[in-house]
């Protein structure tokens, strides 16, 4: 399928916090011996306590760009102050600040991944081989939360196609199901029972398959940090932010829709697809705008777009369904 994005490199809309410098390249990778290529790549200035830089090209050949450019709207990326402390991950707590608070105790080193179901390369992996086949890209995206509220961030990662594909999934495969680290000792969060730990998320296998999924090792040119999901998190940016799961260990091919944490915490609130829709609207709130975080205090909320911005490449995924109904 022809692209329609209209392209904006990286460079020409990065704030003034954080500059790219093409000619030098990175020293650091995300694990040793991870294999990720290095190409042309770019030096983010963020907080020394950030993380290790990573090894990743800005102009990957099979990246999709940054956005679609929407007129009359603001799209220059989110601070790392505001992207690393403003977020829902409910296994550190309910509060926007909890992860940043709480996370500092996940280890994420040693890590492994479990494959299993419907495919032909299954069993688990370490976190260094699952992640050597993969060069790294930068990806700028927007980030829609079913709370009405958005961010444009810069992840660094790899297509979540490319990743599936290596595992081979049979015709029996229509869904891949993703499951998040259960551990409380380190997850305070887990200790209560506000969801059906493990968190568990899944996508149909054309969704999965669909070149703007992606997987994210790393924020700004740096390491994920752990508030963000690390060691590796998904990016599914036409849905709405609870897809989007953190620090995955585990993954299956299935036949069948899998449960998913919050359709089972409240069905009629949050559906399998979230697709970000402002047409319909959550049973406590409207969908129709947005209030984009760092925005000034009593800025304008802004118009939030059919699948967020990305119906050109997504919308065919859908055709013949009934987005009101299969929401």
């Amino acid at each position: 399928m022809a692209s329609r994005l209209h392209r904006i490199a990286p460079s020409e809309i990065t704030p003034p916090e954080v500059f790219f410098n093409r000619r030098r390249f990175l020293a650091g990778a995300l694990v040793a011996g991870t294999g990720a290529a290095l190409g042309r790549a770019g030096a983010a200035v963020v907080p020394a306590a950030a993380g290790a830089p990573l090894a990743y090209s800005l102009d990957s050949a099979d990246s999709v760009g940054a956005l679609v450019h929407a007129p009359g709207q603001d799209e220059t990326p989110n601070s790392w102050e505001q992207i690393t402390h403003y977020n829902n991950y409910y296994e550190f707590g309910t509060g926007k600040s909890d992860p940043a608070e709480y996370a500092a105790a996940l280890q994420t080193r040693p890590w492994s991944l479990t494959v299993s179901g419907e495919a032909e390369v299954t069993g688990q992996f370490p976190l260094e081989k699952f992640l050597s086949p993969y060069a790294l890209e930068e990806r700028i995206y927007r980030f829609r939360c079913v709370e009405a509220w958005s961010m444009v961030i810069p992840w660094v990662g790899f297509p979540l196609a490319r990743l599936l594909k290596q595992f081979k999934p049979t015709s029996r495969a229509k869904y891949v199901a993703f499951e998040t680290l259960y551990r409380p000792s380190q997850m305070p969060g887990q200790r209560v029972p506000i969801l059906q730990w493990p968190y568990r998320e899944g996508l149909r296998i054309d969704e999965a398959m669909n070149r703007l999924a992606f997987m994210v090792v790393g924020l700004y040119g740096r390491v994920l940090p752990n508030q963000s999901g690390a060691p590796l998190r998904l990016i599914v940016p036409w849905k709405y932010g609870f897809k989007s799961i953190k620090s995955i260990v585990r993954i299956v091919f299935t036949e069948r829709q899998p449960q998913t944490t919050w359709s089972l915490a409240a069905p009629n609130e949050y559906g399998f697809y979230a697709n970000v829709n402002p047409n319909v609207p959550h049973p406590r709130w409207s969908q129709a705008t947005e209030r984009r975080i760092g925005a000034p205090l009593f800025h304008e909320r802004q118009a939030t777009l059919m699948f967020n911005g990305y119906a050109d490449e997504v919308a065919y995924l859908y055709n013949g369904m009934n987005l009101h109904e299969y929401f």
